[in-house]
């Protein structure tokens, strides 16, 4: 059952990697499995090989919790290969009620991971955080670029995007996006073209062997540090989700077709005068109060496991 629950959440984690602007990582904090997926990362490298030397293989699938990577890592690849038609369906269909279920789950995820925080604020804090958001801001507003889908680019395109998937608030999908390779990685999902999920799922490997270890480390020794830092990434992409837009200019993607290329963000008012359609505000607050008891039932659950 304990595996199956992180299957689970792996599903969750993989259908927030797939909305260029979400994080598989914010679905992995207000699950409770952050630490765990980083420690059990973090633990694979080549001390592996003493260690299957003295005590076997058991022994070291025990040691980077194998069942847990396997259950958690078959619900993220289930949920790419499954849900990338849907949930591309559903932006293009039923944008506003999309994006404000994603701005809830990141207002109610940043108060989530600041209770954890100790300790006073202070200027360094709040310097820290403000570092955070204009990252985050920075990173949203980039003008994406044309990079080539070559088997190279995919495979370092693969390896940075996994660092921002497992960061709570950047976007994986959204570094593809800037970088010119998530219609291609996307296309690829939905056809299940091998060759570029492999040199992909390469790549994302290597990168987050090599990052894991980074953000572990902050975590243990700077822990309330890294928390505030990671808080203000994810307030900073809020620009990003914002439910109601106007496009200014589109772009042709790897299939002909016009996409939003450069937004602006309006208000619900605005956006019904502006473009003509229904604001559904409403709707909104719906699905963005939908989401915030989501975390907070998440929250009391994984409470009630505790006592």
């Amino acid at each position: 059952m304990q595996y199956l629950l992180t299957y689970f959440k792996g599903l969750a984690m993989g259908a927030a990697d797939v909305v260029p602007g979400v994080s598989g990582g914010t679905i992995a904090f207000i699950t409770g499995i952050y630490d765990t997926l980083l420690e059990s990362i973090r633990r694979i490298n080549p001390t592996l090989w003493s260690l299957y030397r003295q005590q076997g293989f058991k022994a070291v699938l025990t040691h980077i919790n194998a069942g847990f990577l396997v259950s958690l890592f078959a619900g993220i690849i289930t949920s790419i290969l499954t849900l990338a038609k849907l949930i591309s369906w559903l932006l293009v269909n039923h944008p506003i009620p999309v994006w404000s279920f994603f701005f809830g789950l990141i207002i109610i995820s940043a108060v989530h991971m600041m209770r954890q925080v100790q300790g006073r604020v202070t200027i360094a804090r709040m310097l820290i955080f403000a570092v955070g958001v204009l990252v985050a801001w920075g990173i949203t507003v980039v003008s994406p670029v044309n990079v080539e889908a070559s088997y190279l680019n995919i495979f370092l395109g693969g390896a940075v995007a996994i660092c921002a998937m497992i960061l709570p608030g950047i976007s994986g999908s959204f570094i593809l996006l800037l970088i010119g390779l998530y219609p291609a990685v996307l296309a690829a999902a939905k056809n299940l073209q091998i060759d570029i999920l492999l040199c992909f799922a390469a790549g994302a490997l290597i990168g987050i062997l090599s990052f894991s270890h980074l953000l572990s480390m902050l975590l243990k020794r700077y822990r309330d540090a890294t928390l505030i830092f990671l808080i203000g990434l994810m307030l900073g992409t809020l620009g990003k989700i914002w439910p109601w837009k106007q496009t200014l200019t589109w772009r042709t993607n790897s299939h002909g077709e016009q996409v939003p290329l450069l937004q602006q963000n309006l208000s619900p008012m605005e956006f019904e005068h502006i473009t003509g359609h229904s604001h559904q505000l409403w709707l909104a607050l719906i699905y963005a109060c939908a989401a915030i008891v989501l975390v907070l039932a998440l929250e009391y659950i994984g409470q009630r496991k505790k006592v």
